[in-house]
């Protein structure tokens, strides 16, 4: 016989993984120094979040980003989305692990609703004032920038998950009988 059901206890561990997961992104993205973008063609010139490299082999020419306020911006603006972050994490945990309080939970997708808006907004204003500053070639987006974006997007699911647990107060606790979805006898 196989039976498939939800496991509402088991979103009380997952929940702040996942959270933990979209931090692990965050810092990826903010700390790498590979770059957020690379142009196409002759692999001379990329940039991170923080600065811009051009050359070739081991002779780079570094100039930094931090000189132009949109650059200044999208900085404040993932650090300031990865310190949010890091709190409804923090919260999540108390919330979830330590014992269910479920009027948190709210709280905590309205915490990631925020983060989503404040790197959401960041990772759209880098390409944009980059492809402004730089008018040569074409450039690729790499896997740092791909991290930020994973990182947003954790963020999307896990705060409509936070906001919708709520209505299972009883499944989460485990007092609520399983509800299978599919049962072959």
């Amino acid at each position: 016989m196989f039976r498939c059901g939800i496991a509402y206890p088991r979103c009380r561990w997952i929940l702040p993984l996942l959270l933990l997961f979209a931090i692990i992104f965050d810092i990826i993205a903010i700390a790498a120094t590979s770059g957020w973008v690379e142009d196409e063609d002759a692999k001379s010139h990329y940039a991170s979040m923080w600065a811009q490299y051009r050359g070739r082999n081991d002779n780079w020419e570094s100039k930094s980003l931090m000189e132009f306020s949109w650059a200044q911006a999208v900085a404040a603006l993932m650090i300031i989305g990865l310190l949010v972050l890091i709190v409804a994490f923090i919260v999540s945990c108390v919330a979830l692990c330590c014992t269910l309080n479920i009027p948190l939970l709210p709280f905590i997708g309205v915490l990631l609703i925020v983060v989503v808006v404040l790197q959401v907004i960041a990772l759209i204003i880098y390409p944009v004032k980059f492809n402004e500053l730089i008018f040569e070639g074409n450039y690729y987006y790499t896997w740092a920038y791909g991290f930020g974006w994973g990182a947003t997007i954790l963020c999307i699911g896990c705060s409509i998950l936070f906001c919708c647990l709520p209505r299972y107060e009883d499944e989460l606790s485990g007092l609520a009988k399983t509800k299978y979805i599919y049962s072959s006898a």
